[in-house]
C-alpha cells in the first residue's frame, strides 16, 4: 500500500473541523456507557439490530464504540477513525503518519476490525461542512486512489467512477455534490457518478449554500456564469460576479464594476446600474436594493416601493420586510408602513416554521406568528426544523411547542431519546419515557439529553 500525502491540494485530513466535533463525541460517549447501564432492561426476544457507530477516545487512542455502549473496535488507533454513515458499519482508519512528511496510510475496516474494500492505495471519507461549521460525510461513496490517480466506490466496493482523476472533493455545503478534476478543469457529477456538469470549467461554485438548482460556472479567464443541472447555460460566462436573489429567474450579475439585474427567461438586464448592490428579488417583481449604504425596495421598472433609509431590510413573508434602523429591528409592510415596533436587538424569519424569532435582550425572545401575533414569551434555547419544535425558558422552566404553539411534553417530540429532563422542587432530573426517575433532582440545572452529556450541579 503506498503513502498519501496529508496535505496535497485540499486536506484529505479535515483535522481541523472534524477533531473537535470527535472529540467532543468521544467524551460524550464515554458517558453513554454509563448512564446506559442504568435503563437498560434484559429482553430475551432473539431480534436483529440495526446500530449506530461512534468514534471513541481512551488514553490517548481511537476506537469505535455502538450506541449500546459496546465496543466494538478497541481504542487502538492513533488517529481519529472516520464513520461515514453511524448506520453502516464501515469504518476508516488511518495509520503510519508522518507529520514531517505530511504522509499517511488508510484502510477500511468492518466491526470485527477486518481489512475490507482493498486493491486501492488509499481509501477515505468525503468530508464536507457548511458555513455553520456543521460536518458531515458524503454518506453514500468513498474516495479512493491508484497511481496517483483518483475514483469514487459504494460502500459495497462497487466502482462509481474509475480512477482517472487527478482530484476529487466535495461541493461545499451542499450534499451529493462532487467536485471531479482533470487536467486542469473541474466538473460536477453526483454519488451515482452521474454528470450534473461536464468537466469543461476552472471552477465551479454554489449560488448559494445548500442549493443546487443552478451553478455558477467560472471559465479560464476568470469570467462568471450560470448553468443548470441539465448542463444548459443560462447566463453566458462573461460577468465578473454572479449574485443569487431567491428567484428562479431573476439573477444579479456585475459588469464593469456595476450591479446589473438579469431575467434568464429572456436574457434581458432589467435594472442596469443605478444601485450599491442587488440583494432579494421576489416573484411579485419587488427587489431589495442598497443605495448609498441604505436599504429600500424598488420593483422591476425601477419604481421606489419603500425608500433607501434603513440600515438593513430583508423580506420576511406576504408584505413584510425585517427593517433595522437605529440599531433596533422590526417590521414594516410594503407600504413602508410600522407593523412591529424597532425594539428588537435581532430579528429573523424561520421560514420552515412560518414564524418570526425576535430577541428583545439576551434573556427574552418573542416568537411571532404568520399574522404577527405573540405567541412565545421567554429564552427560546432551541428551534429544532426537522423535528419540529421549539425549546424555550418560560415561567422559570423548560417548555416545548410544536410549530403551531400548543404546548407539548418533551417525550411527544423527542421520540428517539430514552431519557426527558424532569423538574421538582426546583431541581432537574431525568426520567424515562414512562416517568419513572432514572437520575434524581439535584441539579440547579441541565439540558435535554439523549444518553449524552448532564450538567453538573
Amino acid at each position: 500500500m503506498s503513502r498519501g500525502k496529508r496535505y496535497d491540494g485540499e486536506p484529505k485530513l479535515n483535522f481541523k473541523k472534524v477533531i473537535g466535533v470527535i472529540i467532543a463525541v468521544a467524551v460524550i460517549i464515554m458517558i453513554i456507557v454509563s448512564i446506559i447501564n442504568i435503563v437498560k432492561t434484559s429482553n430475551n426476544k432473539v431480534e436483529v439490530k440495526n446500530y449506530t457507530y461512534y468514534t471513541a477516545y481512551e488514553n490517548g487512542k481511537f476506537g469505535i464504540i455502538n450506541d449500546e455502549g459496546n465496543i466494538i473496535i478497541e481504542p487502538i488507533y492513533d488517529e481519529i477513525i472516520s464513520i461515514p454513515n453511524n448506520s453502516k458499519p464501515i469504518f476508516i482508519c488511518t495509520y503510519d503518519v508522518n507529520d514531517e512528511t505530511g504522509t499517511y496510510k488508510t484502510k477500511a475496516v468492518n466491526e470485527k476490525n477486518e481489512e475490507i474494500l482493498t486493491g486501492y492505495d488509499q481509501i477515505e471519507a468525503i468530508d464536507n461542512f457548511d458555513s455553520k461549521q456543521n460536518i458531515w460525510y458524503e454518506d453514500n461513496i468513498l474516495r479512493v486512489s491508484k497511481n496517483g490517480k483518483y475514483g469514487l466506490i459504494d460502500f459495497t466496493g462497487k466502482e462509481v467512477i474509475p480512477c482517472d482523476y487527478d482530484e476529487i472533493t466535495s461541493l461545499k455545503g451542499v450534499k451529493s455534490n462532487i467536485i471531479i478534476k482533470k487536467a486542469g478543469n473541474s466538473g460536477l457529477i453526483n454519488e451515482k457518478g452521474q454528470t450534473i456538469i461536464p468537466t469543461q470549467y476552472k471552477q465551479i461554485l454554489t449560488l448559494k449554500e445548500g442549493y443546487k438548482n443552478e451553478y455558477v460556472i467560472v471559465n479560464e479567464n476568470n469570467q462568471y456564469g450560470l448553468i443548470s443541472t441539465t448542463s444548459t447555460i443560462l447566463i453566458e460566462p462573461k460577468y465578473e460576479e454572479i449574485k443569487y436573489l431567491n428567484s428562479s429567474s431573476l439573477f444579479a450579475v456585475k459588469e464593469a464594476g456595476v450591479w446589473k439585474l438579469l431575467n434568464t427567461e429572456d436574457s434581458q438586464i432589467i435594472i442596469d446600474g443605478g444601485y450599491d448592490e442587488l440583494k432579494e428579488a421576489k416573484t411579485d417583481g419587488s427587489i431589495i436594493i442598497v443605495k448609498d449604504g441604505k436599504y429600500g425596495v424598488i420593483n422591476t421598472n425601477k419604481e421606489e416601493k419603500i425608500a433607501p433609509t434603513y440600515e438593513e431590510l430583508k423580506y420576511a413573508f406576504s408584505i413584510y420586510y425585517i427593517a433595522k434602523k437605529d440599531g433596533k429591528y422590526g417590521i414594516i409592510n410594503l407600504e413602508n408602513q410600522e407593523i412591529i415596533p424597532f425594539e428588537y436587538t435581532n430579528m429573523i424569519y424561520i421560514e420552515n416554521g412560518g414564524f418570526i424569532q425576535a430577541d428583545k435582550s439576551e434573556t427574552e425572545t418573542v416568537i411571532f406568528d404568520n399574522t404577527l401575533s405573540q405567541k412565545i414569551i421567554g429564552l427560546v434555547s432551541e428551534i429544532n426544523i426537522e423535528k419540529g419544535y421549539i425549546k424555550a425558558y418560560v415561567n422559570n422552566e423548560y417548555k416545548y411547542y410544536n410549530f403551531k404553539f400548543e404546548e407539548k411534553k418533551s417525550s411527544d417530540l423527542l421520540t428517539s431519546n430514552t431519557l426527558f429532563l424532569s423538574k421538582k422542587d426546583g431541581k432537574y432530573g431525568y426520567v424515562d419515557k414512562s416517568g419513572k426517575v432514572v437520575i434524581d433532582y439535584i441539579y440547579e440545572d441541565a439540558t435535554e439529553q439523549n444518553l449524552k452529556r448532564i450538567c453538573s450541579s
